[in-house]
Protein backbone atom coordinates (compact mmCIF):
# COMPACT_ATOMS: atom_id res chain seq x y z
CA UNK A 1 0.00 0.00 0.00
CA UNK A 2 1.45 3.36 -1.04
CA UNK A 3 1.82 5.98 1.65
CA UNK A 4 1.37 9.64 0.89
CA UNK A 5 1.96 11.26 4.27
CA UNK A 6 5.29 12.67 5.40
CA UNK A 7 6.92 11.19 8.52
CA UNK A 8 5.18 12.30 11.73
CA UNK A 9 8.49 13.53 13.13
CA UNK A 10 11.13 16.06 12.27
CA UNK A 11 13.92 14.32 10.38
CA UNK A 12 17.29 15.88 9.58
CA UNK A 13 18.80 14.19 6.53
CA UNK A 14 22.59 14.35 6.38
CA UNK A 15 24.41 13.45 3.16
CA UNK A 16 28.21 13.51 3.26
CA UNK A 17 29.52 14.03 -0.26
CA UNK A 18 33.00 13.46 -1.58
CA UNK A 19 33.63 13.27 -5.30
CA UNK A 20 30.06 12.12 -5.84
CA UNK A 21 28.44 14.95 -7.78
CA UNK A 22 27.28 12.57 -10.50
CA UNK A 23 24.86 10.75 -8.18
CA UNK A 24 24.18 13.39 -5.55
CA UNK A 25 21.10 14.99 -7.06
CA UNK A 26 19.33 11.65 -7.45
CA UNK A 27 20.03 10.99 -3.77
CA UNK A 28 18.83 14.34 -2.44
CA UNK A 29 15.91 15.21 -4.72
CA UNK A 30 13.34 12.67 -3.38
CA UNK A 31 13.55 14.16 0.12
CA UNK A 32 14.23 17.82 -0.60
CA UNK A 33 11.27 20.06 0.20
CA UNK A 34 9.19 17.35 1.91
CA UNK A 35 7.40 18.73 5.00
CA UNK A 36 9.13 18.00 8.32
CA UNK A 37 12.29 16.91 6.52
CA UNK A 38 15.39 19.07 6.25
CA UNK A 39 18.29 18.06 4.04
CA UNK A 40 21.91 19.03 4.69
CA UNK A 41 24.67 18.14 2.24
CA UNK A 42 28.18 18.25 3.67
CA UNK A 43 30.80 18.70 0.97
CA UNK A 44 33.96 17.13 2.39
CA UNK A 45 36.29 19.33 0.31
CA UNK A 46 35.42 17.44 -2.87
CA UNK A 47 37.44 17.99 -6.04
CA UNK A 48 34.21 17.98 -8.08
CA UNK A 49 31.41 20.58 -8.12
CA UNK A 50 29.00 19.54 -5.38
CA UNK A 51 27.17 22.88 -5.39
CA UNK A 52 26.20 22.62 -9.06
CA UNK A 53 24.88 19.09 -8.55
CA UNK A 54 22.21 20.26 -6.10
CA UNK A 55 21.56 23.71 -7.54
CA UNK A 56 17.95 24.82 -7.18
CA UNK A 57 17.02 22.25 -4.55
CA UNK A 58 15.81 23.34 -1.07
CA UNK A 59 18.79 21.92 0.79
CA UNK A 60 21.56 23.38 2.93
CA UNK A 61 25.10 23.00 1.64
CA UNK A 62 27.88 22.91 4.22
CA UNK A 63 31.36 23.25 2.76
CA UNK A 64 33.76 21.50 5.12
CA UNK A 65 37.21 23.11 5.35
CA UNK A 66 38.85 19.71 4.89
CA UNK A 67 38.08 16.09 4.10
CA UNK A 68 37.93 14.80 7.64
CA UNK A 69 36.24 11.53 6.75
CA UNK A 70 32.70 10.19 6.93
CA UNK A 71 32.22 10.49 10.71
CA UNK A 72 33.56 14.05 10.66
CA UNK A 73 31.11 15.00 7.90
CA UNK A 74 28.18 13.32 9.66
CA UNK A 75 28.85 15.14 12.92
CA UNK A 76 29.19 18.42 11.05
CA UNK A 77 25.86 17.87 9.31
CA UNK A 78 24.03 16.69 12.42
CA UNK A 79 25.23 19.78 14.26
CA UNK A 80 23.34 21.98 11.80
CA UNK A 81 19.96 20.56 12.80
CA UNK A 82 17.84 19.78 15.83
CA UNK A 83 15.35 17.23 14.53
CA UNK A 84 14.19 14.36 16.69
CA UNK A 85 15.61 11.88 14.15
CA UNK A 86 18.65 11.93 11.88
CA UNK A 87 18.90 10.07 8.59
CA UNK A 88 22.45 9.34 7.44
CA UNK A 89 22.31 8.72 3.71
CA UNK A 90 25.20 7.96 1.38
CA UNK A 91 25.31 10.09 -1.78
CA UNK A 92 25.10 6.94 -3.90
CA UNK A 93 21.94 5.79 -2.08
CA UNK A 94 18.29 6.73 -2.62
CA UNK A 95 15.38 6.63 -0.17
CA UNK A 96 11.91 8.00 -0.85
CA UNK A 97 9.75 9.89 1.64
CA UNK A 98 7.30 6.99 1.95
CA UNK A 99 10.06 4.56 2.86
CA UNK A 100 11.49 7.08 5.32
CA UNK A 101 8.06 7.25 6.95
CA UNK A 102 8.16 3.46 7.39
CA UNK A 103 11.50 3.76 9.19
CA UNK A 104 10.12 6.52 11.41
CA UNK A 105 7.16 4.28 12.32
CA UNK A 106 9.56 1.43 13.11
CA UNK A 107 11.52 3.57 15.57
CA UNK A 108 8.38 4.79 17.25
CA UNK A 109 6.93 1.29 17.52
CA UNK A 110 10.14 -0.17 18.97
CA UNK A 111 11.44 2.14 21.73
CA UNK A 112 14.53 -0.01 22.32
CA UNK A 113 15.93 0.83 18.88
CA UNK A 114 18.61 3.49 18.70
CA UNK A 115 18.67 3.26 14.93
CA UNK A 116 17.03 1.38 12.09
CA UNK A 117 17.98 0.56 8.51
CA UNK A 118 15.90 -0.50 5.50
CA UNK A 119 16.24 -3.31 3.02
CA UNK A 120 19.05 -2.29 0.65
CA UNK A 121 18.91 -3.14 -3.02
CA UNK A 122 21.53 -2.53 -5.69
CA UNK A 123 20.76 -0.61 -8.85
CA UNK A 124 19.92 -3.88 -10.61
CA UNK A 125 17.56 -4.95 -7.82
CA UNK A 126 19.78 -7.48 -6.07
CA UNK A 127 19.54 -7.75 -2.30
CA UNK A 128 22.54 -6.23 -0.52
CA UNK A 129 23.68 -7.80 2.74
CA UNK A 130 23.29 -4.88 5.15
CA UNK A 131 22.93 -6.68 8.50
CA UNK A 132 26.17 -7.32 10.36
CA UNK A 133 27.71 -8.92 13.44
CA UNK A 134 30.29 -7.12 15.54
CA UNK A 135 33.89 -7.91 14.50
CA UNK A 136 35.57 -10.78 16.31
CA UNK A 137 39.00 -12.33 15.95
CA UNK A 138 37.49 -15.58 14.70
CA UNK A 139 35.68 -13.82 11.88
CA UNK A 140 38.81 -11.85 10.99
CA UNK A 141 40.88 -15.01 10.62
CA UNK A 142 38.04 -16.90 8.93
CA UNK A 143 37.84 -14.15 6.30
CA UNK A 144 41.63 -14.11 5.95
CA UNK A 145 41.64 -17.84 5.19
CA UNK A 146 38.46 -17.80 3.04
CA UNK A 147 36.64 -20.00 5.56
CA UNK A 148 33.45 -17.96 5.22
CA UNK A 149 33.05 -19.57 1.80
CA UNK A 150 32.85 -22.99 3.45
CA UNK A 151 30.39 -21.87 6.12
CA UNK A 152 28.73 -18.70 4.77
CA UNK A 153 25.84 -18.74 7.26
CA UNK A 154 27.88 -19.48 10.38
CA UNK A 155 28.16 -16.69 12.94
CA UNK A 156 31.81 -17.53 13.64
CA UNK A 157 32.94 -17.32 10.03
CA UNK A 158 31.43 -14.10 8.72
CA UNK A 159 30.47 -10.70 10.08
CA UNK A 160 27.94 -10.24 7.28
CA UNK A 161 24.56 -11.91 7.73
CA UNK A 162 23.87 -13.73 4.46
CA UNK A 163 20.74 -15.68 5.35
CA UNK A 164 17.98 -14.47 3.03
CA UNK A 165 15.29 -15.33 5.57
CA UNK A 166 16.82 -12.75 7.93
CA UNK A 167 16.02 -10.08 5.34
CA UNK A 168 12.34 -10.99 5.07
CA UNK A 169 11.35 -9.89 8.58
CA UNK A 170 12.29 -7.20 11.09
CA UNK A 171 15.40 -8.04 13.05
CA UNK A 172 17.97 -6.77 15.54
CA UNK A 173 21.47 -7.39 14.16
CA UNK A 174 24.52 -6.09 15.99
CA UNK A 175 24.86 -3.24 13.50
CA UNK A 176 23.84 -2.15 10.02
CA UNK A 177 25.46 -0.75 6.92
CA UNK A 178 25.83 3.01 7.19
CA UNK A 179 24.58 3.61 3.64
CA UNK A 180 21.12 4.44 5.00
CA UNK A 181 20.46 4.73 8.72
CA UNK A 182 17.72 6.47 10.67
CA UNK A 183 18.98 7.33 14.17
CA UNK A 184 17.50 8.81 17.32
CA UNK A 185 19.30 12.09 17.85
CA UNK A 186 19.14 11.84 21.64
CA UNK A 187 20.75 8.38 21.59
CA UNK A 188 23.56 9.42 19.26
CA UNK A 189 24.26 12.61 21.19
CA UNK A 190 24.27 10.71 24.49
CA UNK A 191 27.19 8.57 23.29
CA UNK A 192 29.11 11.52 21.85
CA UNK A 193 28.23 11.27 18.16
CA UNK A 194 30.32 9.41 15.62
CA UNK A 195 33.99 8.85 16.44
CA UNK A 196 35.96 11.05 14.05
CA UNK A 197 39.08 8.99 14.69
CA UNK A 198 37.67 6.60 12.08
CA UNK A 199 38.28 8.29 8.74
CA UNK A 200 36.32 5.65 6.84
CA UNK A 201 34.98 2.20 7.80
CA UNK A 202 34.04 0.97 11.29
CA UNK A 203 32.46 4.29 12.27
CA UNK A 204 28.94 2.84 12.22
CA UNK A 205 30.19 -0.40 13.83
CA UNK A 206 31.70 1.65 16.64
CA UNK A 207 28.56 3.78 16.98
CA UNK A 208 26.28 0.77 17.39
CA UNK A 209 28.75 -0.80 19.82
CA UNK A 210 28.57 2.28 22.01
CA UNK A 211 24.79 2.47 21.64
CA UNK A 212 24.52 -1.19 22.68
CA UNK A 213 26.56 -0.44 25.79
CA UNK A 214 23.86 2.07 26.74
CA UNK A 215 21.04 -0.41 26.12
CA UNK A 216 20.06 0.59 22.57
CA UNK A 217 19.50 -1.95 19.79
CA UNK A 218 19.99 -1.78 16.04
CA UNK A 219 16.90 -2.53 13.97
CA UNK A 220 16.32 -3.85 10.47
CA UNK A 221 13.03 -2.99 8.73
CA UNK A 222 12.36 -4.77 5.40
CA UNK A 223 9.11 -2.87 4.79
CA UNK A 224 11.27 0.11 3.79
CA UNK A 225 13.57 -0.11 0.78
CA UNK A 226 16.54 1.99 -0.27
CA UNK A 227 18.70 1.70 -3.37
CA UNK A 228 22.47 1.76 -3.03
CA UNK A 229 24.90 1.81 -5.90
CA UNK A 230 28.07 1.57 -3.79
CA UNK A 231 31.59 2.64 -4.64
CA UNK A 232 30.60 6.00 -6.04
CA UNK A 233 33.30 7.93 -4.19
CA UNK A 234 36.14 5.44 -4.55
CA UNK A 235 36.54 1.78 -5.61
CA UNK A 236 36.99 -0.55 -2.64
CA UNK A 237 40.50 -1.65 -3.66
CA UNK A 238 41.69 1.95 -3.27
CA UNK A 239 40.50 2.11 0.34
CA UNK A 240 41.62 -1.28 1.67
CA UNK A 241 44.40 0.29 3.71
CA UNK A 242 41.93 2.65 5.41
CA UNK A 243 39.68 -0.30 6.25
CA UNK A 244 42.64 -2.18 7.72
CA UNK A 245 43.67 0.68 10.01
CA UNK A 246 40.06 1.19 11.10
CA UNK A 247 39.66 -2.47 12.05
CA UNK A 248 42.79 -2.39 14.18
CA UNK A 249 41.73 0.87 15.81
CA UNK A 250 38.27 -0.56 16.55
CA UNK A 251 39.82 -3.67 18.14
CA UNK A 252 42.10 -1.53 20.32
CA UNK A 253 39.29 0.79 21.37
CA UNK A 254 36.86 -1.94 22.40
CA UNK A 255 39.09 -4.90 23.31
CA UNK A 256 42.53 -3.57 24.20
CA UNK A 257 46.08 -3.76 22.78
CA UNK A 258 46.46 -7.55 22.74
CA UNK A 259 43.33 -8.09 20.68
CA UNK A 260 44.38 -5.18 18.43
CA UNK A 261 47.70 -6.93 17.79
CA UNK A 262 45.95 -10.20 16.94
CA UNK A 263 43.50 -8.32 14.75
CA UNK A 264 46.40 -6.74 12.87
CA UNK A 265 47.97 -10.16 12.34
CA UNK A 266 44.68 -11.44 10.96
CA UNK A 267 44.39 -8.48 8.60
CA UNK A 268 47.98 -9.01 7.43
CA UNK A 269 47.30 -12.69 6.75
CA UNK A 270 44.15 -11.76 4.88
CA UNK A 271 45.88 -9.09 2.84
CA UNK A 272 48.63 -11.45 1.75
CA UNK A 273 46.23 -14.31 1.03
CA UNK A 274 43.84 -12.15 -1.00
CA UNK A 275 46.70 -10.55 -2.93
CA UNK A 276 47.91 -14.04 -3.85
CA UNK A 277 44.62 -14.90 -5.58
CA UNK A 278 44.61 -11.71 -7.68
CA UNK A 279 47.85 -11.97 -9.70
CA UNK A 280 45.86 -11.28 -12.87
CA UNK A 281 44.56 -7.98 -11.40
CA UNK A 282 47.65 -6.16 -10.09
CA UNK A 283 45.69 -3.10 -8.99
CA UNK A 284 43.47 -5.19 -6.70
CA UNK A 285 46.44 -7.20 -5.45
CA UNK A 286 48.25 -3.98 -4.55
CA UNK A 287 45.19 -2.86 -2.60
CA UNK A 288 45.31 -5.97 -0.44
CA UNK A 289 49.06 -5.64 0.07
CA UNK A 290 48.47 -2.05 1.11
CA UNK A 291 45.97 -3.28 3.70
CA UNK A 292 48.59 -5.61 5.15
CA UNK A 293 51.11 -2.79 5.44
CA UNK A 294 48.51 -0.46 6.95
CA UNK A 295 47.58 -2.99 9.63
CA UNK A 296 51.21 -3.26 10.66
CA UNK A 297 51.47 0.53 10.68
CA UNK A 298 48.40 0.79 12.91
CA UNK A 299 50.19 -1.31 15.52
CA UNK A 300 53.48 0.56 15.15
CA UNK A 301 51.76 3.95 15.57
CA UNK A 302 48.51 3.40 17.50
CA UNK A 303 47.95 7.10 17.95
CA UNK A 304 47.75 7.74 14.21
CA UNK A 305 44.61 8.48 12.26
CA UNK A 306 42.45 5.58 11.19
Amino acid sequence: MTRTSAPAATVDVVVVAYNSAGRLRACVEPLAGVPRITVTVVDNASPDDTASAIAGLPVELVEAPRNGGFAYGCNLGMGRGSGELVLLLNPDARLGADDLAVLVDALRARPALGGVGPRLLGDDGELLWSQRRFPRLRSTFASALFLQRLAPHAAWSDETIRDREAYEQPGTPDWLSGACLLLRRNAVEAVGGLDEGFFLYCEETDLFRRLAAEGWQAGYEPAATARHAGGASAPRHTTERISARSRVRYARKHHGPLVALLEAIGVVVGGLAHAAVWPHRPVIARGHLGAARAALGAIASPGGAA
